[in-house]
């Protein structure tokens, strides 16, 4: 018999034994609370394993029978590539939606609009950042229960989300919506700019209701390997959303010009329809299944919910570092540097949000096969998924930076025409080009550690790096030594290094696999 023959047959009876540990586990769980951590067989070696499930271990998803655990390079793209059309779709509706209201500028108009929405738009992102934390938790909770073949476990963790999401989107968006005035004075807009931000800023955060929901309807859906759904909602609300655009802000066809409350309106009705399509998709789920969820569910009491905050807690955090860590880095460039580098900065961060969309959606992808793994007791393919997702996003970012520095002036001349501000962005589109490896790979990282539940660890890299680096770098280079604005630019690439060595060093010691079981 062949070596690889006698180690199949000799792995027969640990698989055996592993199948009835399990069943009598998942009868003994049938009596614990939602909440309780997950119980089952020690995990074998990665060696043995493979070879008692040759393409990995099972699990169910939607109505369909058991289907393999699979961590290969075709199924992380297969996840993947939705993602990032999705993101593609959300990052594209922003800049045309500028571009729209820009056009206000026919009537002497624009400046006031523009920065109408540039505020709205940064306290709007408390809330989102919110939102987005829970969707995290909910993929790693669902992902992890639906590894594991428990449905039910997954449907209490997708209405445990959604509960936590509405209720904290009520706290959030209700304030806003009654102090709308107040807060956007208290970032100092003028009062011309409060006078049309404010009912643009109650549309949007009455948006956020809506939201809510959908955003964790579509981390439910990715969390069971459905990328595709989610995407073609998307398109259907971004279609609606820029043809609404155009219609509201400048009246056509007969419709009233509201101009920017017109935006704010078509956001709103295209938030509305994405959640009538979501809702819809959901009756269309049989009983049972793990994204099947039903009014009662969102009804009742949810010990799971504690597990979400949890898990939601450190992903808010991580948001609000990083964000007041780039709020600190402007400043750092508006106060010892001027509006020159200000305005290179603006344009870059715009580019930027493009360069994020492969990180992110090989991040989703390793999130959602690394949590089904652990959830069917298979490390070595949570570990496997996160080495392939390291690999492609590495891959992807050396092609990327190479065309990021090569082509950096054409790139800065598609936002201004000013050649002053194109000469100030040229060194710092080629700071983003050297950092794209280290950004793309922590983006990558931080998604097997989302995906265990371990939302810990990227909030500590984000810590070091942006607090730890970034900013005090920056400081000291621009307040002490008064040098270039090159060496701030640095410090940006310094910042992704030391996440993606911080992240790094977690996966390789491997306890982020372990999140749950202690």
């Amino acid at each position: 018999m062949s070596g690889w023959r006698r180690d199949r047959a000799a792995a027969e009876v640990p698989a055996a034994a592993r199948a009835s540990a399990e069943q009598a586990s998942r009868a003994e769980a049938a009596l614990e609370l939602p909440e309780d951590p997950e119980v089952g067989p020690p995990v074998p070696a990665s060696a043995v394993a493979a070879n008692a499930v040759p393409v990995g271990g099972t699990l169910a998803t939607g109505d369909s029978a058991p289907v393999p655990v699979c961590a290969s390079t075709r199924e992380l793209l297969r996840l993947a590539w939705p993602v990032m059309a999705s993101q593609v779709l959300l990052n594209l509706t922003g800049l045309i939606d500028r571009m729209m209201i820009g056009r206000l500028a026919d009537d002497g108009g624009a400046a006031v609009p523009l920065a109408a929405v540039g505020y709205a738009t940064q306290l709007f992102h408390f809330v989102h950042s919110t939102l987005f934390a829970v969707g995290l938790a909910c993929v790693a909770l669902m992902a992890r229960a639906i590894g594991g073949n428990d449905r039910d476990k997954a449907r209490h963790a997708m209405a445990g989300s959604v509960q936590i999401s509405a209720a904290v989107t009520l706290v959030y968006a209700g304030a806003l919506f009654v102090f709308s005035e107040q807060s956007l004075a208290l970032l100092g807009a003028e009062p011309s700019v409060v006078e049309v931000a404010a009912p643009y800023l109650e549309l949007t955060v009455g948006a956020a209701f809506m939201l809510s929901f959908t955003m964790i309807f579509e981390s439910a859906f990715r969390a069971d390997r459905d990328m595709r759904t989610p995407m073609l909602i998307a398109i259907a609300v971004t279609v609606t959303k820029l043809g609404l655009n155009a219609l509201l802000i400048f009246g056509l066809m007969g419709a009233p010009r509201l101009e920017l409350i017109g935006a704010g309106l078509a956001t709103a009705i295209s938030q509305a329809l994405g959640l009538g399509l979501f809702i819809g998709v959901l009756a269309r789920r049989p009983a049972g299944a793990a994204t099947a969820l039903r009014p009662g569910d969102l009804l009742r009491r949810n010990p799971i919910a504690r597990e979400v905050i949890r898990i939601a807690i450190p992903g808010v955090a991580e948001r609000i570092v990083l964000n007041l860590g780039l709020l600190c880095y402007f400043s750092i460039l508006s106060h010892w540097y001027g509006t020159l580098a200000v305005a290179a900065y603006t344009v870059g961060v715009s580019l930027l949000s493009f360069s994020w969309i492969p990180g992110t959606g090989y991040a989703q992808a390793c999130s959602t096969v690394v949590g089904q793994a652990l959830g069917a007791r298979r490390e070595d393919i949570a570990l496997s998924a996160g080495r392939r997702s390291l690999v492609l996003a590495i891959g992807t970012a050396i092609p990327l930076g190479v065309l990021c520095g090569w082509f950096r002036i054409p790139l800065a001349q598609l936002f201004t025409d000013d050649a002053a501000v194109v000469a100030a962005l040229s060194p710092f589109m080629l700071a983003l080009a050297i950092g794209q490896p280290f950004l793309q790979a922590h983006f990558a990282l931080g998604g097997a550690h989302k995906g265990a539940g371990d939302t810990i660890t990227p909030l500590l890299a984000a810590i070091v790096g942006s607090w730890g680096i970034r900013v005090p770098i920056a400081i000291v280079i621009g307040g002490v030594f008064e040098l270039d604005v090159v060496w701030i630019w640095a410090t940006m690439i310094v910042d992704h290094v030391a996440r993606a060595a911080w992240l790094g060093g977690s996966f390789v010691r491997g306890k982020w696999r372990n999140v749950h079981e202690t």
